[in-house]
């Protein structure tokens, strides 16, 4: 079984800023856990300068077939005990013999250093 992973995908909030502005709230995020995943390594590079050691970590992550789960760019993964942001756009992948959906596909990744 290829999609017997979970994650939970959290959304920020708005809030107005001082300026009028509208910013994300990451205060009191919406949680909402997406089961059926499949989520395999992608990526992964270390640079180490005087300062720091920075490590990027990437994963690719797919739905199971027939879903879409509501994840957009700006989103956060929580997965494995760790916080990750998506990584670009979700791709949507179109079903060849029907007007739906297939799957869905993203990039998520964690810096840490």
């Amino acid at each position: 079984m290829m999609f017997n992973q979970s994650a939970v995908r959290v959304r920020a909030g708005v809030k107005t800023d001082r300026g009028g502005n509208t910013v994300p709230d990451w205060s009191n995020p919406n949680r909402l856990t997406v089961t059926g995943l499949n989520i395999q390594p992608n990526s992964q590079s270390e640079t180490a300068d005087e300062q720091r050691d920075a490590t990027i970590t990437g994963y690719r992550v797919q739905s199971t077939e027939g879903t879409s789960p509501d994840i957009k760019a700006t989103d956060r993964i929580e997965w494995n005990g760790q916080t990750f942001e998506v990584d670009g756009e979700v791709a949507t992948w179109p079903d060849l013999f029907a007007d739906t959906t297939h799957h869905i596909e993203f990039a998520m990744v964690r810096a840490t250093g």
